[in-house]
């Protein structure tokens, strides 16, 4: 079975413009704007996922796909650090937020650990690799990340080392469940799904 596995980042939010770990919230009036722009690159889609977050409902909305959620593709739990500025919680908790950015099984916030959300993304990708045709997944960046982790086998910690902005597209390919990074971070307007 071939599969083209497209992700697509949520539009920017208050939390994405303020550097604050995010809070289950509504998108920026302009990111819906930015969003509903696109739709028209959006080629073929055989099923369209989406993450249950407000943002990413809101963007395949404005996107014009018909989207099923997809608990797996919830983004990362920040636990006690959620709608904070990555400023505070350095003030606060400067030996907790290193831990949390070296060691991949740490969670000092009482979240998700880095580990587990690969491995939750794994078992969704493991799952995706038995569809076929076309499929399109609205979801965060933290959740493309790990994606690409997954997809290139690549040690837990590279996970720090990929940057994933707003309205951003990648894109994953499986043939006979083996995945290959196509397209990592790319403007969708520019990129052909």
């Amino acid at each position: 079975m071939s599969l083209r596995l497209t992700l697509i980042a949520h539009g920017a939010t208050a939390a994405t413009r303020d550097a604050r770990f995010p809070r289950d919230e509504p998108l920026e009036a302009a990111a819906n704007t930015k969003a509903a722009a696109l739709a028209r690159h959006i080629g073929r889609v055989d099923v369209a996922w989406m993450s249950p977050a407000l943002c990413s409902m809101q963007t395949a909305e404005a996107l014009g796909l018909m989207a099923s959620i997809q608990p797996l593709l919830a983004d990362i739990d920040h636990g006690a650090w959620a709608g904070k500025s990555l400023a505070e919680v350095e003030a606060a908790d400067p030996t907790g937020l290193a831990q949390w950015t070296d060691d991949p099984a740490a969670a000092p916030h009482g979240g998700e650990a880095i580990e587990h959300l690969l491995q939750r993304i794994g078992v969704w990708l493991e799952q995706a690799a038995n569809e076929s045709g076309r499929i399109v997944a609205v979801t965060h960046p933290a959740v493309i990340r790990a994606a690409a982790v997954v997809a290139l086998d690549a040690p837990p910690k590279s996970f720090w080392r990929i940057d994933i902005e707003p309205l951003s597209l990648s894109r994953l390919d499986s043939h006979a469940g083996r995945w290959t990074v196509r397209i990592l971070n790319a403007e969708v307007s520019r990129s052909q799904l």
